[in-house]
């Protein structure tokens, strides 16, 4: 466990990008082999959510810094909720109790960003795909990208979470979120079952649905139970999703990378409900 934590602490961003690429692989095949929805130009519509990743670059590269520097600081001073409980000697107990509230951290974020106008407004950048597929996990405004991450900088500063339990997480949930955009289904009896704990396509492809309620429901990030506990579940066919946003479906504008940028700057679009 030792090696393996120091392993962990050792690990470069770059770790992050190789599985971020082996997910993304993985995720593709899985869609080519048995993916839902075949009427679109797959290489078009991931070239242009790829385009993000430059665009999201230096934001993640100036937030990394300010994420290490925080890192050591609690960890030199021992600050954090963590250092307050009797088994913050305990490596299992660590990595779950960060895992756990992290995963709540994300939860909470994830259903602000949907609340306040503003905010929706830089997070309905990744809604308005209207074809949601592994590319889509790939689709995040840069000011979103800013804003998510200091909101988790700022949890971890309150939690005071390691650094190689941030890493482990980190992994799981670059794997999580590539399956749960991914054009696939799992069949009904697996996720009855998975879907209890975890998010699965079937769930996070219902939050992408064109309307209200559903916009607003399984906000989960890799576990579903949150959703559950506070009321925000809700299920619906693959038959009966349509992707996208009701008040962003000109085609002009959600397949336009600077159209998008400019998006959150532009008047606030209440969605209709079903």
């Amino acid at each position: 466990m030792n090696k393996f934590i120091s392993f962990l602490n050792h690990a470069s961003s770059q770790s992050e990008v190789i599985i971020l690429t082996l997910s993304l692989v993985i995720c593709w095949n899985i869609e080519n082999i048995a993916g839902l929805a075949f009427g679109y130009s797959k290489w078009k519509h991931s070239f242009l959510n790829a385009k993000f990743i430059v665009s999201n670059l230096p934001p993640q590269l100036l937030l990394g810094i300010i994420f290490s520097k925080t890192l050591i600081w609690t960890s030199l001073h021992h600050f954090g909720a963590i250092y307050n409980l009797p088994f913050h000697k305990n490596d299992f107990l660590i990595f779950l109790y960060s895992f756990v509230l992290l995963d709540l951290g994300e939860y909470i974020y994830h259903i602000i960003m949907h609340k306040y106008k503003r905010l929706w407004m830089f997070h309905m950048v990744h809604h308005s795909d209207t074809f949601v597929d592994v590319s889509t996990t790939l689709r995040e405004h840069p000011g979103e990208n800013v804003i998510r991450n200091l909101m988790t900088i700022g949890w971890v500063f309150l939690t005071g979470i390691p650094f190689w339990a941030l890493v482990l997480r980190q992994v799981i949930q670059i794997v999580s979120n590539a399956f749960s955009h991914v054009n696939y289904r799992l069949p009904r009896k697996i996720d009855s079952v998975v879907g209890w704990v975890f998010i699965t396509p079937n769930l996070h492809h219902v939050h992408h649905h064109h309307k209200q309620p559903y916009t607003d429901c399984n906000y989960g990030d890799v576990l579903s139970i949150w959703d559950r506990i506070f009321g925000t579940f809700n299920s619906l066919t693959d038959l009966d999703v349509v992707y996208g946003v009701d008040t962003c479906s000109d085609e002009k504008e959600t397949s336009n990378y600077l159209r998008l940028i400019k998006l959150p700057f532009g008047k606030y679009r209440k969605q209709n409900r079903r």
